[in-house]
């Protein structure tokens, strides 16, 4: 077994791999760019070293400058993760070059599995059922036109060393053939440096099935069941699971042994995943899969086989790359239960799935019920040079109902302040009828996507929850809010008006203390709250015939409560305190604060509700304003100055009799 190895990747699956690797015994060096200097697999790692500025081409993609590093720390394999060099089959010969192990398959193997069109040459000489379609090497637009018609629409244009979507076109009509394969030929280009295409038939009622297959140096290959790919977006998955809901044992077994064979085929080694394009109009039957790729690395979605199998696939990685023969052989391979994971994002999806970046001012997962695979903790940044993935959630139970009931809690406990995620898409999926059901194919986002995101009710308790926080300015642990507002101190009996901005959504309101209750009014609703505790940032509300417990999170002027599994935010617009903070003929400060804006001047002749004075207090602005029409008589502050609660700031000359 391996000594130290070097992880040749970042975030998640970097994390990943050094947690078993460590628990093995293994030492680990991580490398980092610039925007990784601080990253979480920076400090777990035994070792880090820097590989260069930001962006990928710069860093994670320089194998040159990773060698340099193996070199330099006396690692005797590395690790690719997934992604950046995980597929490239000259890193891996430049490392067996420098007799350094690659834990991953040969570069004749990658080279074998990575051209589309090659690959399904194989697969049909091995006997492994393929999509009808072209896969040969005459790109005339003309005679691919011919070769759709042939095949009958719709058709499906893929670059032939495409991935995750891209050089990919769906075409049902013949007179959008030729435009369509423009923007393959020129995607397929740009994102892989080769401009050439295959023709295949297009499934209509489509599933993605794939098999995680594992092969040893000494011809000994097994599959660990199947995955479940079909929740997709644009191509890309967004939950997965294990194993395939309707799958039959008479299917299961001739997908597997198909995998062993494309595995076989080319004398795999490691860890492999061979993807298939299921029919699905008629349900799950033997006759009706295709192979439609291999990928020849670990999978983002791995997780689900592991907590099925009870097999640590990372391990096996290894174990098998050390020399090893594999862990099992396939008859004591069993499934047990069934696993989730779905992938969560810093991602805008009403925007239509737009990456979002920025600082991850608080993250708190369940990781009481689920498994949590993540790159990134509270404080760390998502930027724009990498994947914007946050983590990956992965529960597993008895059965499928079980695990998505499981997979709503953990993603309904997720908490998330800072930027903006696909939490609630991820939990809208889990509550659709036919997701619930198994009746899942790559069409179903698609389709019914208005519906999963539209955004979750507001309550009015959670609103009432809202005005209750922003009006306590000096939150004391275990206490009752109320005690600990100075302004109620002040003037017990008055009513204290609000601003709030959540969403799109404008709520003004006011606050009322009645005997240590609260009374909340806004959009023309009362919501009267008995009593309010906050304990660190739990906060428990009182609403007479029933409790709610939301969890609390602020900072500046933004409020963020999570309650019933779902984030509601909220901008403090503006605390005013009027009559509130007035008396007779004086302004007097509420609190203790700095004057931030001053427009009160002696001999200036107000009305009733002028803003006169606005003070800062706990980051948040406070505006004061003129108790009555009259004249300003002293102005007893200037710009700047720290006031004291109880401090007068304006006096008004008396009213003539």
């Amino acid at each position: 077994m391996f000594k130290k190895i070097l992880i040749a990747n970042r975030g998640e699956i970097a994390c990943r791999v050094m947690r078993t690797a460590q628990q093995m015994g293994i030492q680990c060096v991580a490398i980092y760019s610039d925007a990784d200097a601080n990253a979480q697999h920076v400090h777990m790692a035994d070792e880090a070293y820097h590989i260069g500025p930001s962006p990928v081409a710069e860093s994670y993609l320089k194998a040159d400058k990773i060698i340099e590093i193996v070199k330099r720390t006396g690692v005797e394999a590395v690790h690719p993760g997934y992604g950046f060099l995980s597929e490239n089959p000259d890193f891996v010969e430049a490392l067996e070059a420098n007799n350094i192990r690659f834990i991953g398959p040969s570069a004749d193997e990658i080279r074998k599995m990575g051209l589309k069109d090659a690959a399904k040459a194989l697969m049909e000489e091995a006997g492994v059922p393929v999509v009808p379609g072209y896969h040969g090497d005459n790109q005339d637009a003309d005679f691919l036109a011919a070769e759709a018609e042939k095949i009958g629409y719709p058709v499906l244009i893929k670059a032939r060393a495409g991935g995750g979507g891209k050089g990919m076109r769906r075409v049902d009509d013949p007179k959008d053939f030729a435009s369509a394969l423009e923007g393959a030929i020129r995607e397929g280009q740009s994102s892989f440096g080769d401009p050439r295409v295959l023709i295949e038939k297009y499934i209509t009622t489509p599933r993605h099935i794939e098999i995680q297959v594992f092969g040893d140096d000494h011809g000994n290959a097994v599959h660990l069941f199947e995955r479940d790919c079909s929740l997709q977006r644009r191509h890309q998955k967004v939950i997965e699971e294990a194993p395939a809901p309707g799958m039959t044992e008479e299917m299961r077994n001739a997908m597997g042994e198909a995998a062993v064979r494309a595995a076989k085929a080319i004398n795999y080694s490691g860890a492999g995943t061979v993807e298939f394009i299921i029919d699905a109009a008629n349900g799950l039957n033997p006759n009706g899969f295709y192979f439609m790729e291999m990928n020849t690395r670990l999978q983002v979605e791995h997780p689900v086989t592991e907590l099925i199998t009870g097999q640590d696939l990372v391990a096996w990685q290894l174990r098998v790359a050390s020399g090893e023969h594999l862990p099992m052989a396939q008859e004591e391979l069993r499934i047990n239960g069934w696993a989730f994971e779905a992938r969560l994002y810093a991602e805008d999806v009403p925007k239509g799935f737009l990456p979002a970046t920025g600082k991850l001012q608080h993250l708190a997962l369940d990781d009481q019920t689920a498994r949590i695979d993540s790159g990134v903790a509270t404080g760390d940044e998502i930027s724009p040079f990498y994947d914007p993935m946050i983590a990956k959630i992965i529960v597993h139970a008895n059965d499928r109902a079980e695990a998505l009931q499981k997979l709503n809690k953990a993603l309904g406990n997720s908490e998330i302040v800072g930027l903006v995620t696909n939490k609630d898409f991820l939990k809208a999926l889990t509550e659709h009828q036919d997701f619930a059901q198994g009746k899942v194919d790559t069409g179903l986002i698609d389709r019914d996507l208005d519906a999963l995101i539209q955004p979750a009710p507001l309550p009015a308790e959670t609103i009432a929850a809202a005005f209750i926080v922003a009006s306590n300015l000096a939150q004391k642990p275990s206490a009752d809010i109320w005690q600990s507002v100075p302004a109620y101190r002040a003037w017990p009996g008055e009513s204290l008006p609000l601003h709030l901005h959540h969403a799109d959504r404008e709520i003004i309101g006011r606050i009322k203390l009645l005997e240590g209750a609260y009374k909340v009014g806004f959009d023309k609703q009362t919501v009267e709250v008995k009593s309010a505790k906050l304990d660190g940032d739990r906060l428990v509300l009182n609403f007479g015939d029933h409790q709610q417990k939301m969890r609390l999170h602020q900072t500046h002027n933004q409020l963020t409560l999570f309650a019933d599994g779902q984030r509601h935010q909220f901008d403090i617009v503006e605390v005013e305190l009027a009559e509130d903070a007035t008396s007779g003929d004086h302004v007097i400060s509420p609190m203790p604060g700095a004057i931030v804006d001053l427009k009160a001047k002696a001999g200036q002749a107000v009305q009733k509700g002028d803003k006169l004075i606005t003070i800062e207090a706990m980051k948040m602005e406070h505006a004061l304003a003129a108790p009555r029409d009259g004249v300003v008589a002293e102005v007893l502050v200037s710009l700047g100055d720290q006031v004291q609660d109880g401090a007068m700031l304006v006096t008004l000359e008396p009213e003539d009799e």
